[in-house]
């Protein structure tokens, strides 16, 4: 197995007021190896330095984008990241193949349920779904979709070892990631990486 080198991309406007995300974060932190960027504090202006993120895209192999399931999608600085640095020429278009090959997923929180991501639950659609534009950006930029880490109900998380399994089972995900042990041919056929993390070999 070759080693990965994971770049974690954080998006959360209101961290002080997660207890989930902000746990999830913390633990992405402490994986050696990865490297981590909280986007709302390295750019509190939204003024993003699309060569200098175009440079750190370049330097990984997986790409993580870890943020709160705002209204079936981003929030808003990591909607702008897009915008901008993966621009025509460099991620897609003429030319632009310099992220091909490399993987992205989304890790991210929600406030509803699993069984509320379902044609017969309450947003209809399932998560794989809701987060094809993410999957077509991807194959867009000719890079590996993986399946998602997903941490449903995080609002109901009343009790800390519910955050702090979430918190594990996160840093074990990028270990993997890292180790080159969670690819395209053994997370497949998951809907969502920490859904088993024994059967992904984790």
């Amino acid at each position: 197995m070759q080693s990965q080198r994971v770049l974690v991309l954080f998006a959360h406007p209101a961290v002080q007021k997660s207890r989930v995300n902000r746990r999830l974060f913390a633990a992405a932190q402490s994986v050696p190896g990865v490297t981590t960027l909280d986007l709302y504090q390295e750019y509190p202006d939204f003024q993003i330095d699309v060569r200098s993120e175009q440079a750190r895209l370049l330097e990984h192999d997986v790409i993580v984008f870890q943020h709160p399931f705002y209204w079936y999608s981003s929030p808003a600085l990591l909607k702008e990241w897009q915008d901008l640095v993966l621009e025509y020429g460099f991620a897609y278009g003429r030319n632009g193949t310099r992220l091909r090959g490399k993987a992205l997923l989304n890790a991210i929180t929600t406030g509803g349920s699993e069984e509320a991501y379902a044609r017969t639950g309450h947003n209809y659609f399932t998560m794989r779904e809701l987060l094809t534009p993410f999957e077509q950006t991807a194959r867009l930029c000719g890079m590996v979709y993986l399946p998602p880490f997903v941490v449903h109900g995080a609002i109901r998380m009343t009790h800390t070892a519910e955050v702090e399994r979430a918190a594990d089972d996160y840093a074990r995900v990028l270990a993997g990631l890292r180790d080159g042990r969670v690819t395209t041919e053994t997370a497949g056929s998951f809907d969502r990486l920490n859904a088993d993390l024994t059967a992904l070999g984790l």
